[in-house]
């Protein structure tokens, strides 16, 4: 009997290593790139006059940094990865628009660049994924957070008909 129970204590001992050191595996290579590492367009203008000369769709990122909790997840999951940067690199063009409850984090001019933006598009929804063309027509939006995987055949499908 104590054999038996030993064996079963081994057992579950070897089980939760292997998954523990899958956990960290995993937490290295999401870590590995920070949401920083992308080219984000400073201003909304920037960012089209990009579009165009590069002849690519611009993503814009609604967010709210300091109180959305979908967003923080959706900026570990999604763009703080090396295949979110890979494509990101290859076909479109970012552009942030955070609307922090603490005003203090954006600079003031920042700010209401992103006041009118998220006026302009009618966001009242965070986290939000807007892709636009290089004049700012509306090509596609994604409302809310969705599993990670989900947004790249959104991306690649608004990029294929772009």
């Amino acid at each position: 009997m104590n054999k038996l129970i030993g064996l079963f204590i081994v057992g579950l001992l070897t089980i939760q290593s292997s998954f523990s050191q899958e956990i960290a595996v995993n937490a290295i290579e999401v870590n590995e790139f920070s949401k920083e590492n992308l080219n984000w367009m400073p201003t909304f203008k920037e960012a089209l006059k990009k579009a165009k000369k590069e002849r690519k769709v611009v993503l814009i990122y609604f967010t709210g940094s300091d109180w959305c909790g979908p967003c923080k997840i959706l900026d570990k999951d999604l763009f703080s990865t090396e295949k979110f940067k890979n494509l990101s690199d290859k076909e479109l063009v970012l552009l942030e628009v955070d609307i922090p409850r603490r005003r203090d984090l954006v600079a003031p001019a920042k700010m209401k660049e992103n006041l009118y933006l998220q006026k302009k598009y009618k966001v009242k929804s965070f986290p939000n994924l807007m892709m636009v063309n290089f004049r700012g027509k509306k090509l596609a939006e994604k409302k809310g957070y969705v599993m990670t995987e989900y947004y790249y055949p959104y991306f690649q499908s608004v990029i294929r008909k772009y």
